[in-house]
Parts: C-alpha cells; structure tokens; sequence
C-alpha cells in the first residue's frame, strides 16, 4: 500500500517582506442577514431614584453624588445629537456645549442618562445656578455653562443595554467618558466608600445627598426602588392649592398652601412661609393669579385672606419632620418645579 504523503504546511506568511493581506472581500449575499442590531428607541423613559431616609447596605450598591440640576437623554443618532428632557421635550438647542460635546464622543449612536448641571466655584452643582443660566423659570435662554454629567449609557453602537446589569452597563460608560475628564460631558464617578459616611461626608461639603444603585439591576423606567436617593435635609414636592396673602411679605404671599397626593385626591399638608427670594416670589405671585379659582380645590380649614388657586404648579419644599396631625413641620420654599421635571408629588400612603 503506497504511503500518502502529509499535507503541505501553509506558511504563516508567503513572504517575510511582504505584508500580510485578507482575500478581497466578496459582496454580501443580500440573502443573508446581518447581525442583529437592536433599534434604537425613540425615547426612554427615565429610571428615577426612589426617596429613603437612610443610604441602604451591603457590597449589591454602588454610590455616587446626588447632582442638583435637570434630569437629560443625550441620544447620538446618525442624523446629529438630541437632547431630551425627562418628559421628552427636546431640549437640544439650550445646550450648545453639551451637543457639541457629544458630537465629538467617539462613538456612532448611544444614549446617554445624566444630569445637565451648572457647578459653582467649589464644584457643587446648584439647581439655581442652572436654572439662571436657561433664564430662570420659563425663560428660553441657550445656556453655555451648562455640563453633562452623565451616569448611565442604555444604547451603544446598535445595542440596547437596558436588560443589562448596571455594572455592565457602567463599564461601557466609563470607556466613552473616561474617569476625571474635565470637558462639558463628564462622568459621575462611583464612590467606593460606606454609605452612611459618604453621606456624612457629602452633608458636609453642601451637596444634597448621595445616590444608591443596585449593580445587578437592569434599567428600568419608572421610581422602582433599583435606585435610592438619601439627602442631607428632607426634601419634596407639594401641589400649592393657594396662598395666604400679606402686606408686609414679598409680593405679598404671606404663606404658600400645599398638598400631597392620597390615592386620586389631594390632601393639605399646611404651609410654607419661608425661604422666598424677591425674585422667586414675584415669579410664583404672577403664575398664581393666573391660576385663581372661587373655591378651594382641597380643604384647607378656616383660612383668612387666602387666594385659591388651579393645583397645577408644584413647589419643592425642605422640611424638618411631619407633625402629629399630617403636617409639614420647619418647612421652606426652595423652588418651583419645571414641567419638565416630571416632578413626583408627595403621596401620603
């Protein structure tokens, strides 16, 4: 029987001076399909941090800073950049900085989840700083102090990544913006720290608290409990049902009346009489009168010179405690809440 002969070695290379070339590449089969990509929504709704008193425990949590500004989805598509509110108002033409920014991330589409925030000179971030620089409330100014901070990626070159993990998700992030760049998209850096002393620690420095995110979760919209909020002073938000009027306050609002959501009905929960600027209370007097109405949309008790008015604006409002009786306890008027918010009114359970 004739011996076969062993196959021929293919050499690596045919040439050592010749460089390595492919085959040509043939035209695809229009037959075949590509590799699945996933569409790329439209819009997301936002996951949002659910309120508690205390940072939560265990090695499943991972914490950054609580940034004070206006909650944004920064989506690169292969048209340009849009920038979207939390309800979905596209937003792309005050943020000039943060769109060019994005323009020159080195990536083809994504979307990212952050904050647009306008940082003082120690770098905190502050809601009123932000909001002067758009024009204050319900004005239209371009704001080009304005940065990104951004804290989530859920769409990246053709893949969805909500069904992903957090820390997936984190990682993928950190490679577009890397840690400690200091251009006007920046990333929020995970603090590796105790919870209760990161938010001893954040008390200190005058930011407004701290946020807890679950590493194993998936993105999912909606206030679920993946994410926790843990601020330095009480804070919510209060449907204002009318005012108090004055001779001697600014823009003659002695007090503003609140009230909380129960099931489908608001509740008082009393009133503030604090914390108004002359600005801020010449900006609500002139929202209210648009609003009064002849009864009282909710039961306030005997009130002398109050002002009822439509329970369409919505205040954030700091506060101590609550009372025995339901209500508001040390309260202060912080800032009227924009539509764009999608600010959650206080449910009493």
């Amino acid at each position: 029987m004739a011996a076969t002969k062993p196959p021929k070695p293919k050499p690596l290379l045919q040439d050592a001076d010749k460089p390595v070339r492919s085959r040509p590449r043939k035209p695809r089969n229009p037959a075949q399909p590509n590799l699945p990509l996933d569409p790329m929504p439209d819009r997301i709704d936002p996951c949002l941090a659910l309120l508690k008193p205390k940072p939560p425990k265990g090695p499943q949590w991972a914490f950054e800073v609580k940034w004070d500004g206006y909650g944004l989805a920064v989506h690169i598509e292969p048209t340009g950049i849009r920038i979207l509110t939390r309800d979905g108002h596209d937003w792309t033409h005050r943020f000039p900085a943060i769109q060019q920014a994005a323009l020159w991330l080195p990536v083809g589409t994504a979307i990212l989840d952050g904050e647009a925030v306008v940082l003082d000179e120690k770098g905190r971030s502050g809601f009123g700083l932000l909001q002067q620089s758009l024009g204050g409330r319900g004005g239209k100014k371009r704001s080009s102090d304005a940065i990104f901070i951004a804290f989530d990626l859920l769409y990246f070159d053709g893949h969805d990544l909500r069904k992903s993990e957090l820390d997936v998700r984190r990682h993928l992030l950190e490679d577009l913006v890397p840690a400690g760049e200091q251009g006007d998209i920046r990333l929020s850096e995970e603090i590796v720290a105790d919870g209760d002393q990161l938010l001893t620690s954040a008390c200190e420095h005058g930011l407004e608290g701290i946020i807890a995110k679950r590493r194993d979760a998936p993105y999912r919209s909606g206030r679920l409990g993946d994410w926790l909020k843990i601020k330095c002073v009480q804070s919510d938000s209060f449907v204002i049902v009318g005012y108090e009027r004055s001779t001697v306050a600014r823009a003659g609002i002695g007090r503003l009346l609140l009230a909380a959501r129960k099931g489908n009905d608001l509740v008082y929960v009393g009133g503030v009489g604090t914390g108004f600027s002359e600005r801020s209370a010449a900006e609500l007097r002139e929202q209210m009168d648009r609003l009064i109405i002849a009864k009282p949309a909710v039961d306030t008790g005997r009130k002398r010179n109050a002002v009822f008015i439509d329970p369409k604006l919505v205040a954030e409002v700091e506060y101590r405690a609550w009372t025995h009786d339901g209500k508001l306890w040390h309260a202060s008027y912080k800032r009227l809440r924009n539509e764009q918010d999608n600010a959650a009114v206080y449910e009493i359970e």
